[in-house]
């Protein structure tokens, strides 16, 4: 297959949250038909509610500034499914993620049960790692622990960053089971990093499945010194501190990662849509914020920091706690527009409409083109103002490049004019 045929070919499985099968028993056979690729190197398994993929991130960044060759799996992505993985900080290449997914489907059509898009996907993220011959592969858990994918990998050091209310369908409608569901990725011998839990429940089924599993967890309270950090919020300190345990837990196995590895990693490193500001005149900030923890953060990052007047445009699943995020954020803007994301999952304009009308304080627009929402929030927000683009994921990847487009206009406009001006 070339890469479009292998994205199709993906995309044929069905929607990976929407037809997903938890269990691991289908990743283990695919795995073991491709001769187990994960057995080549060694992993940590990042897991959490929110926090996981920016905790990984900055591991990433850390081990790479230490000459580390890193694979990096995370997801979702936000435009190219090569974006999922990173070998030694950069994307996959078309080329080697069409000849792996090949590899991948061939195995997989010689099982009983054909394992499914996010089975797959890790599948061909480990295989192209052994190929790279990797030092390590940092893997960002999909969906709960337990059951997902990334477990087959079965890392010896992991980490479980902030425990929230997410994807009750599938992980349990309390905190306690759906710290459960996580709480499994700690398995006897493995090291583990436990971050800083807002609620107790959660903290003690953690501590539980450590006392079970006869593991001492590392318990990550705050960071012990000022550091500088890439990444914009208050809440990333607290993953900032679980990378530096688990960059700590690696330099005790016997990667060599330097103290200035560590401080030159988390002052370069990206990921992009997380409070990911964009100079333009309005700026643009873009924020996944997909759940009412991710929505409290992104509300504190914008009463201290974002120029007003704000325009929200906002977009989200149906399957998301809409009344809690839209209670959060909504009355922080002057002007909220309504979107539906290109997904099948996504909550229409309409349904949003109500929650918007219980909620926000200012002019609310709808629209069911996300293009047009960002053309409506540019029509309403002065040149001194911010648009705050938010809700989903899969809403930052839709608009996320027209907006790298508009900046990168502005420059050649602004680069035009002085180069007109000076002749």
């Amino acid at each position: 297959m070339n890469f479009e045929a292998a994205v199709q070919y993906l995309l044929s499985l069905g929607h990976e949250t929407l037809t997903i099968k938890l269990g691991l028993r289908n990743t283990e056979l695919l795995l073991n038909a491709l001769d187990n690729p994960e057995r080549a190197f060694p992993s940590v398994q990042i897991a959490g509610t929110n926090g996981k993929g920016s905790t990984a991130a900055m591991l990433d960044s850390i081990c790479r500034a230490a000459g580390i060759e890193i694979g990096l799996y995370t997801s979702p992505h936000l435009v190219s499914i090569t974006e999922r993985i990173k070998l030694f900080g950069t994307d996959i290449t078309r080329e080697e993620f069409a000849a792996c997914a090949t590899t991948v489907r061939d195995a997989s059509e010689r099982l009983e049960a054909l394992p499914t898009f996010f089975e797959q996907v890790t599948a061909i993220a480990l295989l192209a790692f052994r190929n790279a011959a990797i030092d390590l592969a940092i893997l960002e858990t999909g969906l709960g622990g337990r059951l997902d994918s990334t477990t087959a990998a079965n890392a010896n050091i992991v980490a479980i960053t902030q425990i929230a209310l997410d994807h009750q369908e599938y992980l349990g409608h309390t905190i306690a089971s759906i710290a459960a569901e996580k709480a499994a990725i700690i398995r006897p011998d493995v090291r583990a990093v436990i971050g800083r839990q807002r609620y107790r429940e959660a903290l003690d089924v953690l501590l539980q499945r450590c006392e079970e599993t006869s593991v001492t967890p590392i318990l990550v309270d705050s960071l012990a010194e000022p550091i500088t950090l890439a990444l914009r919020g208050r809440h990333q300190l607290e993953n900032a501190a679980v990378a530096i345990h688990l960059a700590e837990l690696l330099r005790q196995t016997g990667f060599d990662i330097p103290d200035a590895a560590i401080v030159r990693g988390l002052e370069t490193v990206q990921h992009p849509a997380r409070l990911e500001l964009i100079p333009h005149r309005p700026a643009f900030l873009i924020d996944g914020a997909h759940n009412p923890a991710g929505a409290e953060s992104l509300r504190v990052y914008l009463d201290e920091f974002a120029r007003r007047p704000l325009t929200l445009v906002f977009g989200a699943m149906r399957d998301k706690q809409l009344e809690q995020i839209g209670e959060i954020l909504f009355p922080l803007a002057d002007v909220l527009v309504l979107t539906t994301v290109r997904n099948p999952r996504s909550a229409t304009a309409k349904v949003l409409e109500p929650v918007a009308r219980r909620y926000a304080r200012g002019r609310i627009l709808t629209t069911d083109d996300s293009a047009a929402a960002l053309q409506m929030a540019l029509a309403h927000t002065p040149a001194d103002g911010t648009i705050c683009v938010a809700g989903s994921l899969y809403l930052a990847g839709e608009l996320r490049p027209e907006i790298i487009h508009l900046q990168e206009h502005k420059n050649e406009y602004a680069t035009q004019r002085v180069t007109k001006d000076t002749e």
